[in-house]
């Protein structure tokens, strides 16, 4: 892996780097479309590709319980078994047992759990997590972590830490072991909960492993947006600059921006085609719900000048009414779209930096998005 940085901004810490990776060079700041089962929801890969996409997210936990490593080994990894030609990031799969409690238990040797499936019993070891990332052919592999909700005490969070670092040892040992043709590489997790000694003291741990990149772990788990502000930029900076940093978990405009503005160079999300299932778009001025009345006889695409595929081909009275009859073709248009709409995104956000503009350019689009009201949400 190479990681080259190439700008950055003198107000704040947001940066442009190049990161090549074995199945291609990816531009950063950079948004990852979440694929949880070697698909994004709603759109082919050529559409992910046409858009701009070089690298997309997958989940290393439901694909190990379907359609199984073994399968997938087979086809000689993720890529030609889904014929998606750039690169993968697969996370470990911590935060998907994290949320089946009750029904895991977290141990020192690794994760017991039941199969959300069928319910069927699992054992996910360090080492496990990291044979199944490598039989993935995975070009970014995650650690297996200790996930952790906010409001846990002190001690809980503390265990948890220990845990994440030995754990991230593991992985490491087991990562270095050579697999013919795999050149995939493996990032830390900085852990901690909301303490900032425990942050601080996950991310010296974490770093002093020399992974050639770091996560944030914990962020955007449902605390209150100036606490995740807060942490961010306290857990960033205590990340080496010249190694890739990624945040886990985070896709909508107000929190990409924070996120570059802290040097984060990569960043993921299920949101923007969740919602787009639901009816609801991206727009320079804030999010609007597809389903209203006032779209029904609209001639106007979803945004005036938007270069995407849906926005160039179809009217916000077609979308709506391919939302109320139920057809699958709505939510794959909406997603495109709010896809298309981040990569965009991202794509001025990298010029400004170049520019030495970013805080301009944040300050510019926040006023512009959240002119429907504190919310950024329009009607």
């Amino acid at each position: 892996m190479l990681f080259n940085i190439t700008a950055k901004d003198k107000k704040t810490s947001a940066r442009t780097a190049e990161l090549e990776l074995p199945h291609g060079k990816i531009d950063t700041p950079v948004f990852m479309p979440v694929g949880t089962n070697a698909a994004v929801k709603g759109l082919r890969h050529d559409s992910l590709d046409n858009i701009g996409f070089k690298i997309i997210l997958a989940n290393t936990y439901h694909l190990y319980l379907r359609p199984g490593e073994e399968l997938i080994n087979n086809f000689e990894g993720l890529h030609k078994f889904s014929n998606w030609n750039h690169n993968i990031l697969t996370d470990s799969g911590g935060f998907q047992v994290f949320s089946l409690a009750p029904f895991r238990k977290i141990k020192e040797e690794g994760v017991y759990f039941r199969s959300h499936i069928d319910g069927s019993y699992h054992t996910l070891t360090p080492e496990k997590v990291v044979n199944i990332q490598k039989a993935f052919r995975s070009d970014i592999m995650m650690q297996l972590d200790v996930c952790t909700p906010p409001e846990i005490t002190y001690k809980k969070a503390l265990e948890a830490l220990e845990l994440t670092t030995r754990w991230a040892k593991r992985c490491k040992t087991e990562w270095l072991k050579e697999m013919p043709g795999y050149e995939g590489v493996l990032f830390g997790i900085v852990q901690g909960n909301f303490y900032e000694d425990l942050r601080k003291r996950s991310a010296e741990e974490i770093v002093e492993l020399d992974l050639p990149g770091t996560a944030i772990g914990g962020l955007s788990v449902g605390e209150e947006y100036n606490v995740f502000k807060d942490y961010l930029s306290y857990t960033a900076a205590l990340l080496p600059e010249e190694k890739p940093r990624y945040l886990m978990g985070i896709g909508t405009p107000e929190y990409i921006l924070d996120a570059v503005e802290n040097g984060i160079d990569l960043f993921d999300c299920v949101l923007p085609t969740r919602i787009a299932r639901n009816g609801t778009v991206f727009t320079p001025e804030g999010t609007i719900a597809l389903k209203k009345a006032r779209f029904a006889e609209s001639h106007e695409p979803i945004h005036e000048g938007c270069g995407c595929y849906t926005c160039q081909h179809y009217s916000k009275a077609y979308l709506r009414h391919l939302f109320k009859a139920g057809e699958m073709l709505g939510p794959m248009l909406a997603s495109e779209h709010n896809l298309y709409f981040l990569n965009n995104m991202i794509k001025e956000i990298r010029q400004s930096i170049k520019e030495g503009k970013f805080a301009e350019y944040k300050s510019a689009f926040l006023s512009r998005y959240n002119s429907a009201g504190s919310t950024g949400k329009a009607s």
